[in-house]
Parts: structure tokens; sequence; C-alpha cells
């Protein structure tokens, strides 16, 4: 198989990959061709402030950033592309897969899905836009994985620079078993590249996916990205990194996000519950005793001396 010919996206996550976090894994990890921002949405009949700061050029160094539209109507759909437009971006990605009740109850995200008259009318809007490459990131279905086949139709007859699915449904949230033969169905009607996104967290189970689903032009991954940074480039490079090339990499990425927010976040309070935020993923396979440290650090210093433990070879 030849690897190379496949992209590697790196999927979003809400309270994870924000711009220092994708800044510092490029610089430090790699492998990945695409980034992709934490959907911006409309709130309160107006755009988050942290959103339009999220999506600002000057600060995002990666080579191509995605923002992700969290649109539930198409007056959201055209408002959001807008604000995209605005700030010189050329691509948009469509967020019909977040599982969040929250999202889904209001018929956005994968909540859209059992409704092919709301996705029709929100993804028409796309034709308004000629000048902007869209892709879109769905699930099987809300709690049917059925409901992304009906939808086929509506998605072959739109500009789709890509669809990425993940091969769950809405319902499952991030849990229970990915559908691979739902998968597959879909895989066989649709008429757009397709990228799969689900429960990749190492360079082989990346290597099965594509052996399974030739005709993809690549995976998107997530969580196994924040568990195991260096899978994509080990799998394009079809190379293993020794232990201690990986742990000081590691190290330097985790000063650089500290040194990041301890710049922007006021407090110790508030910079030790984000940095601690990043171990409920980083590196699950660590010593327990020090994660169980990290997970209980009340101060800084004893953070950071768990953290030492863990790093350092």
């Amino acid at each position: 198989m030849e690897s190379n010919r496949y992209e590697l996206h790196f999927a979003p996550l809400q309270g994870y990959t924000d711009s220092v976090f994708r800044n510092a894994f490029d610089r430090y990890f790699g492998g990945v061709d695409a980034y992709y921002t934490p959907f911006i949405r409309i709130e309160k009949g107006g755009f988050r402030n942290r959103d339009v700061r999220e999506i600002q050029p000057e600060r995002n160094s990666v080579a191509e950033l995605i923002p992700q539209i969290l649109p539930g109507s198409r007056d959201e759909f055209c408002r959001l592309t807008d604000l995209v437009a605005e700030n010189g971006y050329a691509s948009v990605d469509i967020n019909l897969g977040c599982p969040f009740p929250l999202i889904a109850g209001r018929r956005k995200g994968a909540g859209m899905l059992p409704y092919p008259e709301q996705v029709a009318e929100v993804l028409g809007a796309i034709r308004e836009y000629p000048e902007i490459r869209f892709s879109l990131k769905m699930r099987l279905g809300w709690e049917n994985p059925s409901e992304c086949v009906l939808l086929a139709n509506i998605l072959n007859s739109l500009r789709l620079r890509h669809i990425t699915v993940h091969a769950r449904t809405g319902k499952q949230q991030y849990k229970g078993a990915v559908n691979l033969e739902a998968f597959a169905t879909f895989y066989e009607q649709s008429s757009h590249p397709l990228f799969y996104n689900g429960d990749l967290h190492s360079s082989e189970e990346i290597g099965r996916i594509l052996q399974k689903f030739p005709l993809l032009r690549g995976v998107s991954v997530g969580r196994g990205f924040l568990s195991s940074p260096f899978i994509g480039k080990e799998f394009k490079e079809n190379v293993t990194f020794p232990e201690k090339q990986r742990m000081s990499a590691c190290f330097s990425f985790h000063e650089t996000l500290f040194s990041a927010y301890s710049e922007v976040l006021q407090g110790e309070i508030q910079v030790l519950n984000k940095m601690k935020t990043l171990w409920e993923y980083f590196l699950p396979e660590s010593d327990r005793k020090w994660l169980k440290c990290i997970k209980k650090a009340q101060r800084l210093s004893q953070y950071r001396e768990a953290v030492e433990k863990i790093l350092t070879v």
C-alpha cells in the first residue's frame, strides 16, 4: 500500500485543539496535512469572541487550517461562512457530526441528520459561495446508522471537496464500537472523496482502515493524535521513533503549551486546570501513579513535579 498518497487530517476537539495547541503540535510532531478549528457557532444571536479570535490568521502558523462551522439554518450558514471568508479563508468545513445533546437537541450537528429537508435547505446555501471550497463532517446518523445512506443523494448533488464520516451514530457519542458495515455502505454510495474517522490510535490501525477502504482520500484522527502524537509521522514515514526522542518532543510540546497558556490565562488555578485537561487524553500509557498525581494536583509545583517524572527519560 502506498501510504504517501493518503492525507491525514487532525479532527477538532472542543476544549483541546485551539490555536496554541495546533501550532505546537505541528511544530513538534507533524505528520498532519490539515487541521480544523473546533466549530464556530452563533450564540445568543452573535459570534462568540473566542471563536472569532481563534480564526485570526496571525494566531495560526499551520500550513492548512480549515475553520469548521456549526449552522442550524440557512441564515446561520451564510453568517458563519461570511465570517470565515472575511478572515481570508477559502475553505470551510460544515459540522453535521457533533453528538452532544445540547447541540443535537437544537437540530444542529448530528442532530440534523434525521431531517433530510433541513439538511437540503441548509446545505443548499453552498451554491451561493462558488469561491469557497466546502467540506462536511458527519456521523452515520443520529440514532439510526442508515440515516447517512438516506442523505447520500442530497450530498452527492452538492459541491463538496470531501466528506469525513465518524463511523458511529450521534447517540453513541464516543462509546461503543464503530460500525464499519454501515460506513462501507455509505462509502459505496458516495460520489465524494471520503475520510474515515473513529478509533484510530496507532499507525497500524490507520493502515488497516486504508487497506479495507482503499478509495479513501485519507483518515481524520482526533483523540488518537492526543494520546499518540507521533502516529501521523510514523505512518507517513513508515518508522518508529525511539522512546527518548518521543519523550523529548513531548516535553518540549508540553513546555510550549504551558508557557503560552500561562501568558493568556489568569492565575495559577486557571493554568493548572487547563493543563490538567490535556492529560485526559495525552499519553495514557504513562505511569498511572504520576497520572493520578497530575489529576489530584492542587498547586502548579505539584503538577510540574508529576509531569517531569513522566516526560523526562
